[in-house]
């Protein structure tokens, strides 16, 4: 049995450790967007595949029997392969992903559909401005002269980028301590983050809270109906019983 994990998280990282303690033939697959991936144990696998097309060719020449949709809860274009090359192929999916983050009483979140939209928001809630969504889709923010951006990725980003700007580069895990520092640091008035859920970028929702500042939050995308779980060991069982 070849399992197909659709890595680039943590949790596929930990389902790929428990799938090849127990002896299973899993094969990792990262997108290869970011320079250093920290890589699971195991067989890896680096780039795209085709799209639907190109997967289920990959399935099927590979005698995959199980796929686990472990990938980043905005990598919302492979999940979608995910899903119709799986359906194509006669395969079993499950997607492992982490809850989303949920704001507390104290909590000033504002709600983005997407990163457009957050950016329209942002000259209502501050003028500094603490950007966490990634090296993705930056160019929504890059007309917003009047406001100045600490911008925070894990690679260079590419441009067009705010004209008023300042880079970070730094992965996870982040902690509060240093979280608050740097918004301090740097004045920040406003915080801008995807819902990525999970431990490791939390903190810098603790330390927006302890510092009052409003927090603009970009919903995840929908992704298509298919079993779920967000424990990596439900996971492993669930491969197992296949």
């Amino acid at each position: 049995m070849t399992v197909l994990v659709l890595a680039g998280t943590a949790e596929a990282r930990d389902l790929a450790a428990q799938l090849h303690d127990r002896g299973v033939p899993v094969v990792s697959s990262l997108a290869g967007r970011v320079t250093r991936p920290r890589l699971p144990v195991g067989e890896v696998r680096i780039g795209g595949f085709g799209g639907v097309e190109g997967l289920t060719a990959w399935l099927r020449e590979n005698s995959v029997q199980a796929v686990v949709d472990a990938t980043h809860p905005f990598a919302e274009r492979i999940g979608a392969n995910a899903f119709h090359a799986a359906q194509a192929a006669g395969i079993p999916l499950l997607r492992l992903a982490r809850p989303g983050w949920q704001p507390s009483g104290d909590d000033r979140w504002h709600w983005a559909a997407d990163l457009e939209e957050a950016a329209a928001l942002l000259p209502g809630l501050g003028t500094r401005v603490f950007l966490t969504s990634g090296r993705q889709g930056l160019a929504a923010f890059a007309g917003l002269d009047p406001l100045w951006f600490l911008i925070r990725c894990v690679d260079p980003p590419g441009q067009p980028l705010p004209r008023r700007h300042e880079v970070v580069l730094d992965r996870g895990p982040y902690r509060l301590g240093r979280e608050r520092a740097l918004m301090t640091e740097h004045d920040i008035d406003v915080l801008v983050t995807k819902d990525s859920g999970g431990a490791m970028t939390a903190a810098k929702l603790t330390a927006a809270r302890e510092l009052g500042l409003p927090v603009v939050v970009v919903r995840r995308p929908p992704r298509p109906s298919t079993t779920e779980t967000a424990d990596p060991a439900a996971a492993v069982e669930w491969v197992l019983n296949r």
